[in-house]
């Protein structure tokens, strides 16, 4: 048990190390490219850092076929998990840590239009997720066109958000880099390609840092006698979502509130589209009370979100609550 916890340790410390490499990356790269904030973090940052928790449930499905059941149940899980983990514990912590500097009564101001267009589509499709559940198996060309919608909406989705780009840029939400690139502090220069190959080692490290990580909660999780679907469900997204939404906690201390919340926002588009859009043919994605009980505390935490999105911004009280939600939905699910 020793090791497992050093090895987490480690893993962490060399996740919080990409996390910086990957978002001072991204902010040249979106400033070299002239794109606006949200497509830097709604789409670059959240699809980056979602990768390595997209492998999980990826990974567990292909194997299903050999290992049964169980594999299909992390699958579900992890699937799942992810957005109830980035809606109601991420938002939670990342408001967190601006609590002492905003106040209680402070707010917080992501770019509003990309801020509610990404939880527009999110809703939007987590509902169809839902409904998908109601749907036999047997009757399999109802899954695919489920499946095809979600997959239809994420597109929607990408291009409305490259669509308001230049309009945002002119508006004075362009990405802006605050300090030179850290690969230029050795004497490299900072340049389109010197920027790539600091993205593609942080994307690296932070794979490897999270594989890592997954290992060692896997080995912990084992140890204290935990079941397959609770694994999935709860310490997986655990694993996996909290510590590259680092770059969320370092984007928002230094007040870039639109690349925080759109690199939350954006990775709960993408990973509640897509996975479960496969989920939905190669699992039996089935209406289960825990998985019924996330689903609708996700939903809760996001229509949440979306209510108090102001012209103003986001109370940081009302952020606040999605962490308790996430409270409530823990209770629930570990006394069955």
């Amino acid at each position: 048990m020793t090791s497992l916890l050093l090895e987490l340790a480690v893993m962490l410390l060399v996740i919080l190390v990409a996390a910086e490499l990957f978002t001072n990356a991204l902010e040249h790269l979106g400033e070299r490219l002239k794109i606006s904030e949200g497509v830097t973090g709604s789409l670059f940052a959240a699809v980056g850092t979602a990768l390595p928790e997209t492998i999980v449930p990826l990974l567990a499905i292909a194997g299903g076929a050999t290992s049964g059941n169980v594999n299909q149940e992390i699958g579900v899980g992890a699937i799942l998990g992810a957005p109830l983990m980035l809606s109601t514990l991420s938002t939670f912590l990342m408001t967190l840590a601006v609590l002492r500097s905003r106040g209680i009564a402070g707010r917080v101001t992501p770019e509003r239009t990309g801020f509610t267009r990404d939880l527009n589509y999110f809703l939007c499709a987590f509902f169809l997720a839902a409904a998908a559940m109601y749907v036999p198996h047997e009757r399999m060309a109802v899954r695919v066109l489920f499946s095809l919608a979600m997959v239809g909406v994420y597109a929607t989705y990408v291009v409305m958000t490259f669509r308001a780009s230049d309009k945002l840029v002119a508006g004075g939400h362009g990405t802006e880099a605050p300090g030179t690139m850290l690969l230029s502090r050795i004497g490299l220069p900072t340049h389109l390609a010197t920027i790539v190959i600091q993205l593609l080692l942080a994307v690296a490290l932070l794979v490897w840092g999270a594989e890592g990580f997954i290992h060692g909660v896997r080995g912990v999780s084992q140890g204290l006698g935990v079941s397959p679907l609770l694994l999935s469900l709860l310490i997986i997204p655990i694993a996996t979502e909290l510590p590259e939404k680092v770059n969320s906690i370092l984007w928002i201390r230094r007040g870039k509130d639109t690349l925080a919340f759109g690199n939350i926002t954006g990775a709960m588009v993408f990973q509640g589209t897509l996975l479960p859009a496969i989920g939905i043919l190669l699992t039996p994605w089935e209406p289960r009370v825990e998985v019924v009980t996330g689903i609708v505390v996700t939903l809760a935490a996001g229509a949440w979100m979306r209510v108090n999105a102001r012209a103003q911004g986001l109370p940081v009280w009302a952020l606040l609550i999605n962490g308790l939600l996430y409270l409530g939905y823990l209770i629930v699910t570990l006394k069955r």
